[in-house]
C-alpha cells in the first residue's frame, strides 16, 4: 500500500528514520489527551517535535466511520486525509499533512495521519476568552479574518459541518490576522445552497456568544462581500439560532 509523504517533509523525517508506516507506529510518546474509543477502536494524539519542527501524529485501530461510498467502515482519518487534500486544492486555508498511510490486518484496521502542528496559532475560543480586553481594531480584524475564511470555505462549494471556534486557528500578522481550519472529518460538499451556508455558520454564532449583533454583522460583511444583504443573513442565523437554542 503506497503511502503520502509530503514533499516538504520528507527530508526531515527521513533524517529521524520516521518517513514509513512501521516506524510512525511503533514510536513511544506520550498522548496529548485520553484516547477517543467512541467508534469502538481507539484514537489518540501526540505531539512529535523534530528540531524546530513540531508535528501532531494521530494513531488509529479499528476506529471506522461508515458511509454510503463506505458501507463497511473506513477509518475516520481517511476521510480526514481526503478533505485536507480537496482543501489543498481548492485553496481553502487549513491544516497540512505530513504522512497518512493505513494498514489492514486479521481483524484491524490501523491508520496514521501526521499533521503540521500550529505553533504560533490560536484558535477561536481562545481568542473569544479574552474577548472584552482586546481592542476594537483587533476584534474586527479577528471579525473580518473569520468571515473571510468561511467565504472562501463557501464559495468553494464546501461545508465544514464543525464550524466552532475551537476549529478555526487564527495568526496575527501585521495590522490584521490569518485563519485556518482543523478537524475536517465532517466536510461535505455544499448541496443546498443557503440552507447548507445557514446550517454551517449557526454554530459558530451560537458559541462565541460574547459577540454583539454589531460584531456579527462586522463578519457577515466580510464573509458576504457586496453580493447579499447583510440584514438578510443576520435575521435568517438568528432565527435558527433561537430554534436551535429552543430545542
Amino acid at each position: 500500500m503506497t503511502d503520502f509523504v509530503s514533499q516538504q517533509d520528507r527530508a526531515l523525517l527521513e533524517q529521524h528514520g520516521l518517513a514509513s508506516f512501521d516506524a510512525l507506529w511503533a514510536l513511544k510518546l506520550e498522548a496529548v489527551d485520553e484516547p477517543n474509543t467512541e467508534r469502538g477502536g481507539w484514537s489518540s494524539v501526540y505531539r512529535l517535535e523534530l528540531g524546530e519542527r513540531a508535528f501532531y501524529l494521530k494513531r488509529q485501530s479499528n476506529h471506522l466511520t461508515r458511509s454510503v461510498l463506505h458501507p463497511w467502515g473506513e477509518p475516520t482519518f481517511a476521510r480526514e486525509f481526503r478533505n485536507i487534500r480537496r482543501y489543498a486544492e481548492l485553496a481553502i486555508p487549513a491544516l497540512q499533512a505530513a504522512f497518512f498511510g493505513e494498514r489492514r490486518m486479521p481483524g484491524e484496521r490501523r491508520a496514521i495521519l501526521l499533521t503540521r502542528a500550529l505553533d504560533g496559532w490560536q484558535d477561536l475560543d481562545s481568542w473569544l476568552a479574552q474577548w472584552p480586553t482586546l481592542g476594537a481594531a483587533q476584534q474586527n480584524a479577528i471579525l473580518r479574518a473569520t468571515g473571510d475564511l468561511a467565504g472562501v470555505l463557501h464559495r468553494a462549494g464546501q461545508m465544514h459541518g464543525c464550524f466552532y471556534p475551537k476549529h478555526i486557528f487564527l495568526r496575527e500578522q501585521g495590522g490584521g490576522f490569518d485563519a485556518q481550519l482543523i478537524d475536517l472529518e465532517k466536510t461535505r460538499p455544499l448541496l443546498f445552497g443557503r440552507r447548507d451556508r445557514i446550517k454551517d455558520l449557526e454554530p459558530l454564532l451560537r458559541r462565541a456568544s460574547v459577540w454583539s449583533e454589531a460584531n456579527v454583522r462586522t463578519l457577515l460583511a466580510a464573509y458576504l462581500g457586496h453580493s447579499e444583504s447583510v440584514d438578510t443573513w443576520w435575521h435568517q442565523l438568528e432565527a435558527r439560532k433561537r430554534y436551535k437554542e429552543a430545542r
